[in-house]
């Protein structure tokens, strides 16, 4: 019963911390869509300003395998509780400073310089947050509940992109001069209150028990990130491609939908919004759902037959979109994110266990940010250059299955490992 108390309250700590480090980041893409064109580049047209705007939201992708590779070294080797510390004063600094940032019009090219600088430390503390907080609470479970717990996790995503819209729709009510002035700053400077209260909650954690029974063994690293790229690069690779299909799903469906629906369906912005919302707080209930049933059900069966579902669905998703009823819109998003839940919430214990203990922070952090980049990060300026290309939702469709079909082939090859080093036995 102590066991369980004590993982439950780290499985908490930790989403507290990854739902601030969420939110950080996801006020920044919903900024980049609505404001940065206009602010940071405004001497350029609308399209080019749109994909520069976009552009500094995927810059921090490419700098999550960085942070990704940085953390999870030295999580391997000094330990997980340290480096979510670290991750989550770099992510709260670096979002306080943009909400404090002066504008083009103000210092020039200047400010666009200073929050690209500011973007890419964004990346790289969650590059090394997402494998950290996964790990921590996957690792304190017992293994009868490691799905359920690290699903529990990823839903940190989705209330962090909860709480960035909520404050956003609160924001939005002013008027357009207002918001543009200071009223899109407000999201940012709050954040510093969310760290605060973060850091206090992770601070109290005990370290992981995987990893102190790595260091009690005397099994600790000196070069983790050495040992991942020589020794475990396909698995690195593979999970690379096996995480985009879902990050792709999530980002054209939460960051695209929003330039999509207003600039070319003319649907209001405050409606997108809300059916982001909506779709997110059904995934906060259907990604543990999930989590739990893989502590019950092969795990990588579900993980690979949710990214064929995900594949099929863009098609339906677009369509109910373009209805332009918020009924039929809603009913679109929910079909799109039902496998994006399964999907979600086995990935984070399937990938936990697909590298040995003593590498695992830093061979799962770079795989994951690996995928983050291609999947996540140039998900909305490819679907943008694609409509603008050939003035169809249909290619952005395409490109979402054809990312389906390689991560699902990614998916089957992955191997999911159970137990420590020592005797430890992979499941197929």
């Amino acid at each position: 019963m102590a066991q369980q108390s004590s993982s439950t309250r780290v499985v908490l700590a930790s989403l507290a911390g990854t739902t601030i480090e969420w939110y950080e980041f996801f006020i920044y893409g919903t900024a980049a869509v609505l404001v940065f064109d206009k602010l940071f580049f405004p001497s350029y047209d609308d399209l080019v300003g749109s994909l520069l705007s976009l552009s500094t939201f995927a810059l921090a992708f490419v700098a999550r395998p960085i942070g990704g590779a940085l953390f999870g070294h030295f999580g391997d080797r000094l330990g997980r509780k340290s480096m979510l510390v670290v991750t989550l004063c770099l992510m709260g600094g670096a979002t306080l400073c943009i909400g404090l940032l002066p504008t083009y019009e103000t210092i020039g090219v200047a400010a666009p310089v200073l929050l690209v600088l500011l973007r890419v430390v964004q990346g790289l503390s969650l590059g090394g947050e997402y494998g950290g907080a996964v790990l921590m609470s996957v690792e304190h479970a017992a293994r009868e509940r490691r799905g359920f717990f690290g699903a529990l996790v990823n839903t940190g995503a989705a209330w962090g992109l909860l709480l960035a819209n909520l404050v956003f729709l609160l924001t939005s009510q002013l008027s357009d001069d207002a918001f543009m002035a200071w009223g899109w700053r407000v999201p940012f400077l709050l954040s510093a209150v969310l760290v605060g209260l973060g850091l206090v909650i992770r601070l109290k954690l005990a370290e992981s028990p995987d990893f102190q029974e790595v260091r009690e063994r005397g099994e600790v690293r000196k070069t983790p990130i050495a040992e991942v790229l020589t020794k475990h690069w396909p698995r690195v690779l593979l999970m690379c491609l096996a995480y985009i299909p879902a990050g792709a799903t999530f980002y054209i469906a939460t960051v695209y939908s929003l330039s999509y629906g207003e600039k070319q369906l003319g649907l209001d912005r405050d409606m997108i919004l809300e059916l982001v919302l909506l779709v997110n707080v059904f995934t906060i209930g259907a990604i543990p759902f999930f989590g739990w049933l893989s502590d019950r059900v092969d795990r990588k069966r579900i993980f690979w037959m949710s990214i064929v579902v995900m594949a099929a669905l863009p098609y339906v998703w677009f369509s109910a979109f373009q209805s332009g009823s918020f009924w039929l819109m809603l009913l679109g998003f929910i079909a799109l994110f039902i496998p994006y839940a399964a999907n979600y919430g086995t990935m984070p214990t399937f990938f936990a266990h697909v590298f040995p203990p003593a590498v695992r922070y830093t061979g799962m952090s770079v795989g994951y940010t690996l995928g983050t980049v291609f999947g996540s990060g140039l998900a909305p300026i490819i679907a943008t250059s694609l409509y603008d290309s050939t003035g169809s939702w249909l290619a952005i469709a395409i490109y979402m299955t054809a990312v389906g079909v390689a991560g699902t082939v990614a998916a089957l090859f992955l191997t999911e490992r159970a137990g420590s080093e020592q005797g430890e036995r992979v499941v197929a």
